[in-house]
């Protein structure tokens, strides 16, 4: 295989604050009922330009899942972004709102037969698969389609890895790659180097395993057509992560150094935390402070927690940045600068998994008590689709989104590959 090579270390990018509209939507709605996530579109647009000119030689999918909000939806498909789909209801969704089905992507790896026939019928030809019996699924119902096969990653460098349930060995990815070109395939090579991935070379190991795999397609005759970057692109959370630049700076030269005997390969990349992320704050009420008997810590309880929208603090590994917002203010906006000590901070359901933040350092003032609010900041991704429905009797996590001031010139449509 190619030789992997790796840079020194990137200096972390300030962690972004929230939009002067998001400021002003809470200052201007200090009764609003929490919980509630506000997510501000112009954010969005934004982080969408970002990434193109970071990454201008990959065609943008963006994951559904992160954020499926129709507003979030129309926004970037007006844009011209295209679309990475988990389900049928999600591609259903996306051509409901005037999205094509050629930019479509149909990338979850375990699909039933008979919805991957109907995305077929639709006219959805792109599929991603990691093991021999989903590709002959995808032979059988999506014979037309190129298929993306999925390699393993360790996701090191990641806050939320996806390893173990998703993706194949070198060899197998060959394999399943040959295969699916007998079939009359086009033949593509994907991967996902974890959520919220910190080190920008992640990338590096995963391309020149690509590399490897198109030198042995290359020789018996087999083009690889498209190589999915998938997506890992970070928020603003917790721990500072380099900016969207340095990312593009080291995939493109990764892309260089492994793949440059390949022009005619076609790149996409899948993010979904990135785009809507940092656009977005969920507000909470804090609903009881205590302090038990040989307890250290207080136990402070949001109306907020694990099943209504904060389902990545599960095991703590998504670490959102928290705002105490000042009390009596009419903006409810301000650090309240107060002296702070350590708490567990946990949901309200009468469930013991809804602990949020034990282990985790989460400082909070100490006269904080019931009826203050807090702010999660960068919270737009995997927070209202996490939400669960009436688990409890609470209601799932309400949204306001802060329609988009208007489209540049800069934001022309970016148009399907295939």
């Amino acid at each position: 295989m190619t030789q992997t090579v790796v840079a020194g270390p990137v200096q972390a990018h300030p962690p972004a604050l929230p939009s002067q509209r998001i400021e002003r939507f809470l200052e201007q709605n200090p009764r609003l009922p929490t919980p509630f996530l506000v997510v501000d579109l112009d954010v969005v647009a934004e982080h969408y330009r970002r990434l193109r000119a970071a990454l201008p030689r990959a065609t943008v999918y963006y994951a559904v899942k992160a954020n499926p909000d129709p507003a979030v939806l129309s926004l970037l498909i007006g844009l011209g972004c295209n679309l990475d789909v988990a389900s049928l209801g999600e591609i259903d969704l996306c051509l409901r709102l005037g999205a094509r089905a050629e930019q479509l992507s149909y990338g979850n790896t375990i699909k039933k037969e008979a919805d991957l026939n109907r995305a077929t019928r639709l006219g959805v030809a792109t599929v991603t698969a990691d093991c021999a019996a989903e590709l002959d699924k995808i032979v059988r119902a999506a014979p037309a389609s190129t298929v993306l096969i999925r390699l393993a990653t360790n996701g090191s460098g990641a806050d939320w890895p996806l390893s173990r349930k998703f993706g194949c060995t070198p060899q197998e990815c060959l394999t399943l790659a040959r295969r699916a070109a007998r079939a009359g395939h086009r033949v593509g090579v994907g991967f996902h180097v974890g959520s919220q991935q910190h080190d920008v070379h992640a990338w590096d190991e995963p391309l020149a395993t690509t590399a490897w795999i198109a030198d042995c397609l290359a020789a018996q005759g087999i083009p690889l057509e498209v190589v999915n970057l998938g997506g890992g692109l970070p928020s603003s959370h917790l721990a500072p992560t380099p900016d969207v630049a340095a990312y593009g700076e080291a995939i493109t030269a990764a892309i260089d150094r492994h793949l440059s005997p390949y022009p005619s390969i076609h790149y996409m990349v899948e993010p979904g935390r990135f785009l809507v992320g940092d656009a977005g704050v969920i507000r909470t009420e804090v609903v009881l402070v205590s302090r038990r008997d040989g307890e250290p810590r207080r136990w402070v309880y949001l109306d907020v927690g694990l099943f209504n929208g904060l389902t990545e603090t599960a095991e703590e590994a998504i670490r959102y940045r928290i705002r105490c917002a000042e009390r009596g203010s009419p903006a409810g906006l301000t650090e309240r600068g107060e002296p702070t000590e350590p708490v567990v901070l946990a949901g309200p359901t009468c469930d013991s998994l809804d602990v949020l933040y034990e282990r985790s350092s989460c400082e909070l003032p100490l006269d904080l008590r019931a009826g203050d609010r807090l702010d999660l900041l960068a919270t737009g991704a995997y927070t209202t689709t996490y939400s669960s429905v009436w688990f409890n009797g609470f209601e799932p996590l309400r949204a306001h989104h802060l329609p988009a001031s208007g489209l540049s010139p800069a934001a022309a449509p970016h148009g399907s590959w295939s």
